[in-house]
């Protein structure tokens, strides 16, 4: 697995200088970064500022502006790229490639789909959450229509394997979105792999 880990007090002196310069107001934004799509944080800053600090050297004039917390999405994403985790302040997101989970322009389950939907279920019984989306997705091979109805089949059949392991306390939406949101470039094999997929998002947990 590969991943991207924040310093947060490099995105403060970097964001700061930045501000500066574009401005002459100082914004101290900092970040949090814990183990897709999510509504801006509304958090109080874990990181103080002091404006006085003589490392954020604020041109004259220059005033410090209210901190706040800023929503960074942290990527992790697995070496031959067939699943995905993108975390953020409020949301946790994980993007499976089709040829995870079903067989060729199918929306029947494989032998090893369900140990990796239940993984996703586990996590989602750790954070809390009580309402999970299942988004489904196609290259943009073949009708549209084939796509949308495809997509949501897939959708379906990985929101089963949740519910089985979930219980009725989640609600779930689910929808198929076909070729539309594409996340590569449809125009190489690589890129419609990278498209054709199953995205389930859930709200963090607060502990």
């Amino acid at each position: 697995m590969t991943t991207t880990h924040l310093n947060r007090n490099g995105v403060i002196a970097a964001l700061a200088v930045a501000a500066v310069l574009a401005t002459g107001t100082l914004s101290a934004t900092t970040a949090q970064a814990d183990d897709g799509p999510g509504a801006a944080a509304t958090s109080v800053p874990p990181v103080k500022v002091d404006p006085e600090d003589p490392d954020l050297r604020m041109v004259d004039g220059a005033r410090l502006a209210p901190a706040k917390v800023l929503d960074i999405k942290q990527v992790v994403e697995s070496d031959g790229g067939d699943e995905r985790r993108e975390d953020t302040n409020s949301d946790i997101k994980f993007a499976l490639q089709a040829e995870v989970l079903f067989g060729k322009d199918s929306a029947k389950l494989g032998g090893d789909a369900n140990v990796r939907i239940n993984e996703v279920a586990e996590e989602i019984d750790k954070q809390g959450s009580q309402e999970v989306r299942v988004f489904g997705f196609t290259d943009n091979l073949g009708s549209s229509a084939h796509g949308d109805t495809l997509s949501k089949q897939r959708a379906n059949a990985v929101q089963k394997v949740l519910a089985k392991k979930l219980g009725s306390g989640v609600t779930f939406e689910i929808r198929g979105y076909g070729e539309r949101f594409p996340t590569a470039d449809n125009s190489t094999e690589e890129g419609r792999k990278k498209n054709r997929r199953v995205e389930i998002s859930f709200p963090r947990g607060d502990g």
